[in-house]
Order: C-alpha cells, then structure tokens, then sequence
C-alpha cells in the first residue's frame, strides 16, 4: 500500500459547521470523479499497530486539474476525537493519503443522470458535476437533489447555472419534501441515479425508487463492490 504524505494548504467555510479542507497534490497522486480516499493524520502509523482513530473514510471534492485535493466534512461543535484533531490542523500540517479509489464514475449511457445526496453528501458530486460542465457527451441531462435540514445550500452557484440549462438542483430541509420529489423524478424510467448519504438513506431512498420501478441496474451508489449486495441485488 503506497501512502502519500501531504500538506494542509488552506481550510474554506462552506456553511456553518461545514468546511473544505484544501491539499497540496503530492507528486504521482490521481484519481477520478467521485473518488474517495483514507485521510489519516499525523501519528496515526506511529506505533505498532495503526491508530484507526486518526483516519477516516473521505471524499474527494475537487477534479485533478484542479491542483489540489479539497475534502469537505462537517464539525460540529460535538466531535469524535478524529474530527476534533482536524479541526486543530493548521496550514502547513502534514496529513497522508491512501486507498484511494472511485465508485461513483461518471456514466456517459445517453440517458439522464440524476444525482441524490443527503447533507454534506453532495461534495461527493461536485466534482461529477465538473466533469460535466467540461464535457457533456453521452449525457441527456444532470439533475441534483440535495436534502440537508440545516438549509444552507453547499455549492448552489456551481450545481445551478442559467447559462447551462441541462444543469439543474434542488434543494428540500425535510424527508418528506425529498420523497416526494424522488417520486417524481423516479418517473423517469430511463434515467441513471447515484445516491450518496447515511446506510439508512441509501436503503430508504433505494426502496422508494423500487416502488416507482427502477431497476438496480440504473442506480449507483457509494459502496465498494464488495458492499453493494447488502443494498442492491
């Protein structure tokens, strides 16, 4: 396992209790749309054993060509020890990447894509949305639908552009709202739909587009192969 040591560059708020975390690139690190990483902090491999205190399971917000590696997460004011360590980094603190891989690629099927997330979830699909704007081949259309009770929209200027109309967002604050609008895009019978969120999220909302007749074949999820038979058949 190849761990990449790197640099803390900056820290952005996004929204209250929200914030990015922005990387140095370290030299021969890659990835695609939709990928995630193993952010550990420093001292995690110090002993004889790896402290898993001091890593976590993140994605990554940001595109290659960006030149830097962007890691949004929430701090609430409650943190597990991991999240109260990252909170103290400060710029130029070292930080180590490793098993870094994508689940959620970005489909080019000609078919409608749709993108469902609960709270700080959608960072997940900015970078899809990127890749996207940059190119649209073999893509009808990219809609998002955001829930997050909090009411705070992260990244609206980017999933909501006037001068992109096959681009569009939604955001609700409540389950029953997001429901409700599942249902109705889940009339789409031929579309595509990533779904990023809590375990309990991802088998709600799988159940719910079941009902209105999409097939597991056209629904992508954050879960390693291995994982995805305990939500999909």
């Amino acid at each position: 396992m190849q761990i990449y040591w790197t640099t803390l560059v900056d820290v952005i708020d996004e929204a209250t209790d929200t914030k990015t975390f922005y990387l140095d690139l370290p030299e021969g690190f890659t990835w695609e749309e939709g990928a995630h990483t193993h952010l550990a902090l420093e001292g995690f491999n110090s002993g004889e054993k790896p402290d898993k205190g001091l890593v976590r399971h993140m994605s990554i917000a940001t595109l290659p060509e960006e030149k830097t590696i962007g890691i949004t997460t929430r701090l609430r004011a409650e943190r597990s020890r991991y999240k109260t360590h990252l909170s103290e980094l400060k710029s130029g603190s070292s930080v180590a990447l490793f098993k870094t891989h994508t689940n959620i690629p970005l489909k080019r099927e000609n078919r409608p894509v749709y993108l469902l997330s609960c709270g700080v979830g959608i960072a997940s699909f900015r970078p899809l949305v990127l890749q996207y704007l940059n190119d649209s081949n073999g893509i009808d259309s990219l809609h998002s639908l955001n829930i997050d009770s909090s009411g705070e929209q992260l990244f609206s200027g980017l999933f909501e552009q006037e001068s992109y109309p096959s681009l569009t967002a939604q955001y609700v604050t409540d389950r029953p709202d997001y429901y409700e609008k599942v249902n109705k895009l889940a009339e789409d019978t031929h579309g595509i739909f990533y779904i990023v969120g809590s375990d309990d999220f991802l088998r709600e909302t799988i159940a719910t587009m079941r009902e209105r007749g999409i097939s597991d074949e056209q629904i992508t999820i954050d879960k390693h192969e291995r994982f995805r038979s305990d939500f999909l058949g």
